[in-house]
C-alpha cells in the first residue's frame, strides 16, 4: 500500500534513507559522502522546504520512501530509498509511478552520475537524461546543492518534460 507519510514517521524515514544510501559509499566522491548520509537536520530542512514523503507499506511497516517537491513549474522526485532487504521487489517502481501520476507538471530527478543502478532504474521507468548544459541549468534553478555535487550529478526528465522543451 502506498500512502502519505506522517511527521510521526520521521525516524523511520530517516532510518530508511540512511540504510539504503550506504550503496553510495565508495561510489560518490569522498568529499560528498558523510555519516550519516543525511542528517536529521538536513531531513527536517528538506521537509520544511516542501518535500512530501510517500511510503510503501508492507506487512504494517514502511519498506520504502520517496519524496516529491513542487518547485516552480516542475515536480522533483527527491530521496527515493527502499530498505535493503526489500529491494528488487518493485517497490521503488510502484512509488515512482504513483508520484508521477499525482502531478500534471513535468517531473525531474537528480541523482549521482556514478550511481549507475539509480540511473538505470529511472531509465527503465521512462526517464531520459538531459544534456550536460541543460543539467547544469536545471540543477541551479530547481535544486539547492553544493557545486561538487552538481558536477557529479545527472538530471533525468519524464516525457512531459521533454515534450515541453
Amino acid at each position: 500500500m502506498i500512502r502519505k507519510c506522517t511527521q510521526r514517521e520521521f525516524e523511520v524515514i530517516y532510518s530508511i534513507i540512511n540504510e539504503a544510501s550506504q550503496a553510495y559509499k565508495g561510489v560518490i566522491p569522498v568529499n560528498c559522502w558523510q555519516e550519516p548520509y543525511m542528517s536529521r537536520e538536513e531531513l527536517r530542512r528538506e521537509m520544511a522546504e516542501g518535500v512530501r514523503f510517500w511510503g510503501y507499506e508492507l506487512d504494517g511497516q514502511l519498506a520504502g520512501v520517496m519524496g516529491s517537491q513542487q518547485v516552480w513549474d516542475v515536480t522533483l522526485i527527491r530521496h527515493a530509498y527502499v530498505r535493503v532487504d526489500k529491494q528488487k521487489q518493485g517497490i521503488g517502481g510502484q512509488l515512482l509511478s504513483f508520484l508521477c501520476a499525482q502531478t500534471r507538471r513535468p517531473v525531474l530527478i537528480g541523482t549521482w552520475a556514478d550511481a549507475f543502478w539509480a540511473v538505470d532504474f529511472y531509465r527503465k521507468h521512462g526517464f531520459r537524461m538531459v544534456s550536460a548544459a541543460e543539467k547544469d541549468r536545471l540543477l541551479r534553478k530547481y535544486w539547492s546543492i553544493p557545486e561538487g555535487q552538481r558536477k557529479t550529478s545527472v538530471v533525468l526528465g519524464d516525457v512531459k518534460y521533454f515534450s515541453s522543451t
